[in-house]
C-alpha cells in the first residue's frame, strides 16, 4: 500500500500556485490532458522534487457494455509510466452507449454516468476491470462517482457493489466523500451505511470536493468549497481507517492560493480528528461480507450480460441526449435534470478544448451551441464536437457579421484536414472558401 499524504488536484490554472503550497505531498492529473513525450514543466519539477503524481483517467467507462478500448488502455498506461505513477485510477461509470452490441447509434455522454448495481452490470464491470488490470504497469484503483439519477430495480447498495467488486478483481478503491454525499442528497443514501459496508483495507486514497446544491439537487461542480457536510463524512471514513491519501479536486472558479491552503488544512484537521474517534473506539473484529450481497460466481453467459447492460445504458443515454422517451421506471424529472447538466457541461468543455469559438461568437456562443447540440447528440468526443459545431454555423451562414464568420472559416479550415470531412454535407460554399484561402495564402 502506498502511503500518499496530503494532495490536490493539478491543473494548468493553478500549476504555479501548487508548486508553492507547503505540504504537498502529491498531485493528480487528469490522464487525458497530458502529453507523455511533451510534460508540463510544472509537473516535470515537481517530479524533481520527489512529489508523486497520479493519473486520473476519465474516458474508460470501465462500467460501460463494451470491452474497455485497447488504445485508451494503452494511452493509459503510458502516462503511468511517463509519469513514475505508482498506481492509476478511473471511475465506476459509464461514459458512452450504443454502437454494435445494441445495432444503434454509438452515443457520448461527455459525463461520467452511474453503473446499475445489477449483478449483470457487475459481471460486465468486475470483467472490465480485470483486462484494465492485465493491460496496466501498475495497480488500478476505482473511484464511485456522484449521480443525479437512480436506477430502478437495483439489486445491491453502493456499498455491496463495491465489495463485491473487491472480492471479484482485487482492485483498489478511490472512494470520493464528496460523491457520497452527493448521492445521499440526490438519491437518499446514507453515507455511513455506505461506508460501513465498504472494504476500507482496498482503499488505495480519497477524494474531496465542493459543489452546491439547488432545489434539492446537489452538483458535484469541483468549482465551489468544500462545505462541512463533505468533510463530516471524510471525518467519518478516517475514523473507521488511516486514508492513504487525501486529495483535493478543483476543476473551475480556482480561488486565491491561500484559500485553497485553508482547504488543505481543514482536510488534514479532520483526518486527524478521524484518527482520534478510531483510537477511541474499541479494534473491530474481522468484517464479514455486507448482509445481501450477490454469490461470488460471474454470471453464467458474459455475453448475454454485456447485450442486457448495453441495451439498458443505450436507452438511458438516448433520452438523456438524443430527446428519446425515458426508460421505464426512471424519475422524468431527475431525467430532465440530468440532461439539462449534460448540455451545460458539453457546451463548458467545448469552450475550453476550443476557446476560439466563445472568442468569435461573443455572447451568442451558449445560445448558438444549445440550439445546435439540441438535435445532434454528441458521437465521437468533444473536439470532433467542436468541429462539427463550427461546420453547423457556416453551413447556416453564421455569424452573420462577415468579419466573425471569416475568422470563424479560418478555424475551421485550419482544423478540417486537407480535405472536408468525410460523410459530412459540405457546401460549395465552405469548398470555395479553402480554395479562396489557400490562393490568399500563395499570394502572400
Amino acid at each position: 500500500m502506498v502511503r500518499l499524504g496530503t494532495g490536490i488536484g493539478w491543473r494548468p490554472e493553478i500549476a504555479d500556485a501548487v508548486e508553492r503550497m507547503p505540504g504537498v505531498d502529491w498531485v493528480e492529473v487528469v490522464a487525458e490532458n497530458v502529453c507523455p513525450g511533451h510534460l508540463p514543466a510544472s509537473l516535470t519539477r515537481l517530479r524533481e522534487r520527489g512529489v508523486t503524481v497520479v493519473p486520473h483517467g476519465v474516458s474508460l467507462g470501465l462500467g460501460g457494455a463494451d470491452r474497455p478500448d485497447e488504445g485508451r488502455l494503452a494511452a493509459l498506461a503510458e502516462r503511468a509510466e511517463a509519469l513514475g505513477a505508482p498506481l492509476v485510477t478511473e471511475h465506476i461509470a459509464f461514459v458512452r452507449a450504443g454502437g454494435p452490441l445494441t445495432v444503434s447509434q454509438p452515443l457520448e455522454a461527455g459525463h461520467l454516468l452511474p453503473v446499475p448495481r445489477t449483478r449483470d452490470a457487475l459481471a460486465v464491470l468486475c470483467e472490465n476491470v480485470r483486462i484494465a488490470q492485465d493491460a496496466l504497469p501498475v495497480p488500478l484503483a476505482v473511484e464511485n462517482i456522484a449521480a443525479l439519477i437512480s436506477w430502478p430495480g437495483e439489486e445491491m447498495t453502493e456499498g455491496q457493489f463495491l465489495y463485491e467488486l473487491v472480492e471479484r478483481t482485487g482492485v483498489r478503491l478511490l472512494i470520493d466523500v464528496a460523491n457520497l454525499h452527493t448521492n445521499h442528497v440526490n438519491r437518499g443514501e446514507d453515507p455511513a451505511e455506505a461506508l460501513a459496508e465498504l472494504p476500507v483495507e482496498a482503499l488505495a486514497y480519497v477524494h474531496v470536493a465542493g459543489g452546491f446544491e439547488r432545489d434539492g439537487v446537489w452538483h458535484d461542480s469541483h468549482a465551489h468549497p468544500v462545505p462541512q457536510p463533505v468533510l463530516d463524512v471524510l471525518a467519518d471514513l478516517a475514523a473507521r481507517t488511516d486514508p492513504p491519501g487525501v486529495l483535493l479536486e478543483r476543476d473551475e472558479n480556482f480561488p486565491e492560493p491561500g484559500e485553497l491552503e485553508r482547504e488543505l488544512d481543514a482536510i488534514r484537521a479532520t483526518v486527524v480528528k478521524g484518527a482520534a474517534d478510531r483510537a477511541a473506539r474499541t479494534a473491530p473484529g474481522d468484517r464479514a461480507a455486507p448482509a445481501g450481497s450477490p454469490e461470488s460466481a460471474d454470471v453464467g453467459d458474459l455475453a448475454t450480460a454485456r447485450e442486457s447492460v448495453a441495451l439498458a445504458q443505450a436507452s438511458l443515454l438516448s433520452a438523456l441526449v438524443a430527446g428519446t422517451p425515458a426508460p421505464e421506471g426512471f424519475d422524468r424529472a431527475r431525467l430532465a435534470v440530468q440532461s439539462r447538466a449534460l448540455a451545460a457541461k458539453r457546451a463548458d468543455v467545448v469552450a475550453k478544448v476550443a476557446p476560439e469559438l466563445p472568442e468569435i461568437l461573443g455572447k451568442a456562443y451558449r445560445g448558438e451551441f444549445r440550439a445546435y447540440a439540441a438535435g445532434r447528440p454528441m458521437t465521437a468526443g468533444y473536439r470532433r464536437d467542436a468541429l462539427t459545431f463550427a461546420e453547423h454555423l457556416l453551413l447556416a451562414g453564421r455569424p452573420e457579421d462577415a468579419a466573425a464568420r471569416g475568422r470563424l472559416t479560418h478555424w475551421w479550415l485550419d482544423r478540417s484536414g486537407p480535405r472536408p470531412l468525410q460523410g459530412r454535407p459540405v457546401t460549395r460554399w465552405l469548398r470555395t472558401a479553402r480554395l479562396a484561402l489557400r490562393r490568399g495564402q500563395a499570394l502572400r
